[in-house]
């Protein structure tokens, strides 16, 4: 059993990328609760930067326009290639 007096620490990095995963998770259930294909409206919203692609169903436009763009980027790649 782990000494409960032991502190926890988490890096900045860590919580940036779990909060990058959150979102894109919580983006891709709304536009797929609409009949999107949630893969193809990311895309299209990481590649022209128009947030028209992003449906407004459940803030899902407001939380995507949360993050660089840039950051989604970096952290699609980083999670591709660890795998």
């Amino acid at each position: 059993m782990k000494d409960v007096t032991e502190t926890m620490t988490f890096t900045t990095e860590e919580i940036r990328r779990e909060n990058i995963k959150a979102i894109l998770q919580e983006v891709s259930d709304a536009l797929e609760e609409r009949g999107y294909n949630s893969v193809n409206q990311i895309a299209g919203y990481l590649i022209s930067n128009d947030p028209a692609y992003i449906s407004s169903h459940k803030n899902a436009r407001n939380l995507i326009q949360r993050i660089e763009r840039y950051e989604i980027i970096e952290e699609l790649v980083r999670a591709y290639l660890e795998k």
